[in-house]
């Protein structure tokens, strides 16, 4: 159940495992998560409800997550966006930067990691309000 301060993450991903295995760590530091797996998925829910972070993998089965988070950036610019993907070039971070995401992370990496820069991600967006993780 979310209250006021519980920060919503809007996770989308296509690997089952580790989308539920992400869900289950972020929810055992306090967030609330949505989750979904297309592109299509993903436009619908961040479209419906606000959230205070956005966590796109790279590569979705309608196309990529560079593609959602150009769209999601028509109509929010303000939401900080996470790529936690296992592509792992630097010219990989570079286009998800210029598509207007904040940070990216690569997988796998440690629960901590992840949890940590989430946290940090949606502090920066909301400064007045301190997360714990």
């Amino acid at each position: 159940m979310q209250t006021k301060n519980t920060p919503r993450v809007l996770y989308i991903e296509d690997h089952d495992d580790t989308r539920e295995m992400v869900t289950l760590v972020l929810e055992q530091r306090g967030f609330e998560v949505m989750t979904g797996s297309t592109i299509q998925s993903g436009i619908a829910l961040a479209g419906s409800q606000d959230f205070d972070l956005y966590l796109l993998d790279s590569w979705l089965p309608d196309g990529s997550g560079l593609e959602l988070c150009r769209r999601i950036r028509e109509f929010d610019k303000l939401t900080p966006v996470l790529f936690y993907s296992a592509a792992a070039y630097e010219i990989d971070k570079a286009r998800a930067i210029n598509s207007g995401a904040q940070a990216y992370l690569i997988k796998p990496s440690q629960p901590s990691e992840l949890c940590n820069l989430v946290a940090s991600l949606i502090e920066s967006h909301r400064p007045y309000e301190r997360i714990a993780v």
